[in-house]
């Protein structure tokens, strides 16, 4: 998407308030929730580096913002088919299959998780920031599984704190290129310096660590459960080429002969099971999203028969 504008400074101000407030007090004429989505699309960059809204600019910091045209996302609901694994007033989930964009972004203005929620709900308003109604994590687009939204403001606000707390278990499965043992991966994740758009295990990243079981093994790959402590962006895709034993079908962090050797198009990460505590009743409850047929199929032609 082409960007309407893009405006360079330096940071001069001695007490600056984090990204998005500091934005608007720089350009008043836009909004919080517009500068919050430009952060989200990594349209704002802090040193070279994308980053997060709730961060705060030091003086000297190097900022650039790209404006872009947010006339193009258009939250109007689509039929999109959703396959349900539990609903009821306060939260839905699914099984969210590949290909499938979370919330609207620049190159996705329509066609997304969010768009097919709106239509879900018949209209029902829906709580969370105005083009992410409802959204309380995110999945990668090529990763399939399970993915919670909120339908009432009470289920949002717990949900993003059980979130950001850490009181959710995520399980994920993989098909991974190689054989990873058993393992916890202790690699504290940042941003690759020699490639801004990809992330990578530094001395100097946040702490990233992810519990690894090899569930069955085939000539050539492995199946295996990752399950993660931390939530950094990309941890497991990160951790596994870092382990030398990388996602098959990765395009940014895999190896591209073997994709294309095999024919594998996507990165066969599928979030396979959350726990949770329900955000308003008094209820433990455990989602499971069955293997994707790509997988299925990997699974049939490169492992053998238990």
């Amino acid at each position: 998407m082409k960007c309407l504008l893009k405006n360079c400074f330096t940071v001069e101000s001695e007490k600056v308030e984090r990204l998005d407030k500091f934005l608007v007090t720089r350009f008043p004429s836009y909004s919080r929730t517009y500068f919050q989505y430009l952060i989200d699309a990594e349209a704002v960059c802090v040193n070279g580096a994308v980053t997060k809204k709730r961060m705060s600019p030091k003086i000297g910091d190097r900022i650039e913002v790209k404006f872009l045209p947010l006339e193009e996302v258009n939250l109007i609901p689509e039929s999109i088919p959703l396959d349900v694994l539990f609903e009821d007033e306060h939260l839905l989930c699914v099984n969210k299959p590949a290909g499938m964009v979370v919330h609207p972004s620049p190159g996705h203005p329509k066609g997304t998780f969010v768009h097919a929620i709106l239509h879900h709900c018949q209209g029902n308003l829906l709580p969370g920031k105005e083009h992410r109604p409802g959204i309380v994590h995110r999945l990668d687009r090529e990763t399939s599984g399970v993915l919670i939204a909120a339908k009432s403001s009470d289920a949002y606000q717990k949900l993003i704190n059980q979130f950001k707390n850490r009181e959710i278990e995520k399980e994920y499965m993989t098909i991974t290129v190689g054989h990873p043992n058993a393992c916890k991966i202790d690699g504290p994740i940042g941003r690759n310096p020699s490639c801004r758009k990809q992330m990578t295990v530094l001395k100097s990243g946040k702490e990233a660590m992810t519990i690894i079981e090899p569930l069955k093994r085939g000539n050539h790959f492995s199946l295996i459960s990752a399950s993660l402590l931390t939530g950094r962006t990309h941890q497991i895709r990160v951790h596994l080429k870092h382990n030398q034993t990388p996602i098959l079908g990765d395009s940014t962090y895999g190896i591209d002969k073997i994709n294309k050797k095999f024919g594998v198009k996507r990165q066969l990460l599928h979030a396979y099971r959350i726990k949770l505590s329900h955000p308003i009743k008094d209820q433990n409850l455990n989602f499971v999203a069955p293997l994707p047929h790509d997988m299925q199929k990997i699974m049939r032609n490169f492992f053998s028969s238990p």
